[in-house]
């Protein structure tokens, strides 16, 4: 062998010994992620397509000196499948022990059933380092994952002693801000976890994602502040200065959101929806503040998403810009911000009196769903009928004082009577009361259950409300009561307090607005506005929660919340209200004068399952 021949030979061997130098996360995500025919764009995932993806996710490999990221993201920027990325590595290329943290049990459950399963199933990388589904040896379970080398536990932010118990090197928290603020009385359930990782302090990872909530309420945009706060600055296309693509630099003409394109703060070019694939291209992350050398924090509006059109973002916001509640939503999905409260916003018993109106004997023509919302006491039920119409703008149609013993059957009987009422509509018919929900507390739960569960097919719910912060208004499903299996709905009532507290401050007519009629008595409007929200601070984190002075009753905001909450039930079910709204219309413009039989109910597609 010459030399050079013998040269060659060693340095393949050498070549042979040495160890492939170390994938970052996105260039793993680039090589092995599949995503399923069911997403938008199945096949093989492409970093590209979201190029502002790359930098946190290499911030989360194991060569990089960044311990923790946080992410306060709007909907649809790719935010969990990052996330999704970076379990799928830490399989692969890192294994050790990892927990991924929801805000409840359930979510947990779903999210692998829907999400973790068939992703590590799609994936060969990952499928073959995973205990198999159906392997006699235990380690794939809806809460546990064991694969060469390591296991990754899932739990919810519910659950104290799965936080207590499990130390972790990699660690994911989703969804922070409905998390509650106290988990069984043993404190924060985002302290509990991130104290897991202190034993692999330098080495550990700590991912946090979440859409914001309430400006100083918010648990992600308290992380975030706390980082070196970047943002993804995209160059002009026409000057080359970079600049943030924020909601103040899109633009369109008049009327015409479907042209809304975003323009150059610094030499007003204009760059159109087709321009933005070369802006996110060419695009860098940029940090604005100075923040924890071991943190990074990254803000992701939906504006620079390929998912989203600024045509959309800006058509959605000219349906919701009328309504804080609605509005709201969109400021932290769309835009990924937190939402700003505004501090002297009250709702007075006088001025709700004031604005009273008259609208005859049938329903105002913008009415299109009806719901009910009832309240149980010890010696009567509360109930309030609402219609809503574009926008949940809503009437108060009746509100009714039923008295009776709730052990005994004619109180039920009575009630079952007011839900079978039908309300004549100028063009719709009659409309009947189409969902209602009825409070479970106080002393006649299991006689509040009973009544629902045998009306359930009438969408007739019984329910809990429940004050952790970022509870959904409507839950993805039931409990059941021990006894008889009978559904219990547990509902955000915070979330639906501040949607009602919200419109009720609206003076004007339009989506939002509550319509009270005239001839209500002087005490509805006295408890409509009983309860107000306050802000309190426990070490140094700002609470929100609902008060009102003992001596005063409250029935009637109740009624009006379980009222909503039976509308977000339509909702949940798939109802579009602004659909629905617009059919309503479209009779009123074919048929001006329609001729139908008194008491006609014409029932929506939606309500009878066509």
């Amino acid at each position: 062998m010459t030399p050079d021949a013998r040269a060659v030979a060693d340095e393949a061997w050498r070549s042979g010994l040495r160890p492939e130098p170390p994938l970052l996360v996105s260039e793993w995500a680039d090589r092995f992620r599949l995503l399923p025919q069911t997403s938008a764009e199945p096949g093989r995932w492409r970093t590209d397509r979201s190029p502002y993806l790359r930098e946190i996710m290499d911030c989360l490999s194991i060569g990089s000196p960044v311990e923790r990221v946080v992410i306060m993201k709007g909907a649809q920027t790719g935010g969990t499948e990052a996330g999704l990325n970076f379990l799928g590595y830490i399989i692969c290329n890192a294994p050790g022990l990892a927990m991924l943290v929801m805000p409840s049990v359930d979510m947990i459950r779903r999210n692998t059933r829907t999400r973790i399963d068939p992703y590590f199933e799609l994936v060969p990388e990952i499928s073959r380092r995973v205990v198999p589904a159906k392997s006699r040896e235990p380690g794939n379970t809806a809460t546990h994952k064991k694969f060469v080398g390591g296991e990754l536990v899932m739990t919810g932010a519910n659950a104290a002693a799965s936080l207590r118990s499990t130390p972790a090197r990699y660690l994911v928290l989703d969804e922070i801000d409905a998390f509650p603020l106290d988990v069984e009385g043993e404190g924060d359930p985002i302290a509990l976890a991130i104290q897991r990782t202190v034993t692999y302090r330098g080495k550990r990872k700590i991912l946090m994602i979440s859409t914001p909530t309430i400006r100083n309420f918010s648990r992600i945009e308290a992380a975030y502040l706390e980082s070196d706060q970047r943002r993804f600055f995209t160059p002009c296309l026409h000057c080359g200065d970079p600049f943030v693509i924020t909601w103040s630099t899109i633009h369109w003409p008049r009327s015409e959101p479907e042209k809304a394109h975003c323009v150059c703060p610094s030499c007003g070019g204009v760059h159109e929806e087709r321009d933005k694939p070369e802006m996110l291209r060419q695009g860098a992350w940029q940090a604005t503040a100075k923040g924890n050398r071991n943190t990074a924090g990254y803000h992701l509006s939906a504006l620079v998403s390929p998912f989203e059109t600024w045509a959309d973002i800006a058509e959605e916001h000219g349906r919701v810009h009328a309504d804080p509640a609605r509005l709201k939503s969109w400021i932290n999905t769309k835009l990924g911000e937190t939402w700003e409260e505004e501090a002297a916003q009250t709702v007075d018993s006088a001025a709700l009196l004031r604005r009273t109106e008259h609208w005859g004997e049938e329903l105002p023509p913008g009415a299109s769903v009806i719901t009910a919302g009832i309240d149980t006491q010890d010696t009567w039920l509360a109930v309030e009928l609402v219609a809503w119409g574009r926008g949940e703008e809503s009437w108060s149609l009746d509100w009714i004082r039923l008295p009776g013993d709730p052990t005994a059957a004619k109180l039920w009987d009575d009630l079952d009577a007011i839900l079978g009422r039908t309300f004549a509509h100028p063009t719709a018919g009659a409309l009947p009361i189409a969902a209602a929900c009825i409070d479970s507390g106080g002393h006649h739960t299991s006689r509040v259950e009973e009544f629902a569960a045998a009306r359930h097919s009438r969408r007739v719910y019984a329910i809990k409300g429940s004050s952790t912060p970022g509870k959904s208004a409507w839950p993805h499903r039931p409990s059941y009561s021990r006894k008889g299996k009978r559904p219990l709905y547990v509902i955000g009532v915070d979330a639906l307090k501040e949607i009602v507290f919200a419109r009720l401050a609206k003076g004007e007519a339009g989506p939002g607005f509550c319509h009270v009629p005239q001839g209500r008595e002087p005490a509805w409007f006295s408890e409509m506005t009983a309860e107000k929200p306050y802000t309190k601070y426990s070490k140094g984190r700002a609470i929100r929660e609902w008060r009102k002075k003992p001596t005063e009753r409250n029935e009637a905001f109740d009624c009006r919340v379980y009222a909503a909450a039976a509308l977000e039930s339509l909702k949940y079910s798939g109802f579009d209200l602004d659909a629905e709204a617009a059919r309503i219309e479209a009779l009123a413009i074919a048929q001006p004068t329609p001729s139908r039989k008194p008491g006609q109910v014409i029932k929506s597609r939606f309500m009878s399952g066509k």
